[in-house]
Formats: C-alpha cells, structure tokens, sequence
C-alpha cells in the first residue's frame, strides 16, 4: 500500500470520527475509539492490507491462565472468521485484538470507521465481564459457564 493511500485513509477516519488533528494521528498511528487504544498500522511486508490493534485492558493477576483459555475459545469460535485474533501484550500484561483488513478498493475511511466501532463494542464486552467483573462473575465464565461466546 502507497503512503499516499494511508494517508487518505488515516484522514477519511480521522473526519468521520471528528479528529482535528489528523498528522498526531499519522504520526502516532494510534487514536482513542469510545475510551480503547487503537492502532492503525500498514507494514512492508504486507503493502496490501492494514492492521488495527485494539487495547482492550489488562488482566489482573490470578486470573491470566483463565483468560488465556477465554481468548483461545473466543479465537476458535469468533475471530478467526474475521481475520481477527485476541492475544497478550507480555510488555503490559494487556489485551490486544489484532485484525487484518485487506485492502480492497471498497475499503473506506467509513468501512474502517465502522470495524474500530465494532471491536470497541467487543473491547466494552471483554473489559466488563472479564476483567473487571466480580470474582463470582469471572469464575462462572471461566468454569464453562459459555454464554458469553453466544452474545
């Protein structure tokens, strides 16, 4: 991908969104989507898609190996039909979902808009019932309790 169509990218998201300043934005390749870290990247390996890593939170302790098997479940059965993966930021102890969005000719700054609004969703999911909910809550999900796959 041309820096050309990044930037055009990058800026269509950046006014959809109400991002005044959009060269922080391209400098950073971070901003803030409904209170959650995203990342929009594009690397030389791969010139022909975009990557969005979104920061969902950190675990706490005691409860890592638990989620561990949530993410793998949620991998299996929810992301991989998305291009998408859950995986663990060893530096923070954090949540990061990562997806690849190809980049198509119909991909827009509004297609890409529309994926961050998504995954906030799914981030607002992961970070109410799984890593701040109550221990009771939390080991419901994380004794099989598997309702949460199906919301």
């Amino acid at each position: 991908m041309s820096s050309d169509r990044y930037t055009e990218l990058i800026q269509e998201v950046c006014a959809i969104v109400d991002i005044p300043d959009v060269k922080f934005v391209l400098q950073t390749r971070t901003l803030e989507v409904e209170g959650f870290e995203a990342r929009i990247e594009v690397f030389d390996n791969d010139p022909e898609a975009v990557y969005v890593n979104f920061h969902f939170g950190c675990i706490t302790a005691g409860r890592t190996l638990h989620v561990f098997r949530l993410m793998l479940e949620a991998n299996l059965l929810i992301y991989a039909q998305e291009q998408a993966q859950l995986g663990l930021d060893s530096d923070t102890g954090g949540i990061i979902l990562l997806s690849r969005l190809p980049l198509t000719p119909d991909v827009t700054g509004e297609v890409v808009t529309d994926l961050l609004t998504h995954y906030a969703e799914h981030g607002r999911y992961w970070r109410t019932n799984i890593i701040e909910s109550p221990d009771d809550m939390f080991n419901g999900l994380a004794n099989g309790d598997y309702r949460w796959l199906r919301g």
